[in-house]
């Protein structure tokens, strides 16, 4: 149970970190996380809650890995505010093989 209540924190961490200054969206995902949890409170099948906390795990890593606010500025311009976990090293593409000496 305590693992259960440590995810719902930690996802509302994340989405505090991940929609922040956007109260739509702030709104918008405290009412999912809030329903999710309690459409599942009373799964007792230890692999059901097992499968659950998994799914739990990986929408928190996707939404702190992948999801960038994007501020609209004008009519046709939108600033992107990505947060340190996103921005990834840049690594150059090469589509050409090496040659080994």
């Amino acid at each position: 149970m305590e693992q259960v209540l440590q995810l719902f924190r930690t996802l509302h961490r994340t989405r505090q970190q991940v929609f922040k200054n956007d109260p739509r969206a702030l709104e918008a995902a405290r009412l999912k996380i809030n329903e999710e949890f309690k459409k599942n409170r009373k799964e007792t099948s230890p692999e059901k809650v097992a499968e659950l906390m998994k799914i739990g795990h990986d929408v928190e890593v996707l939404l702190r890995t992948s999801v960038i606010q994007g501020i609209h500025t004008d009519s046709n311009t939108i600033k992107l505010r990505p947060r340190k976990e996103v921005l990834l090293d840049n690594v150059p593409f090469c589509d050409t093989t090496q040659r080994k000496s």
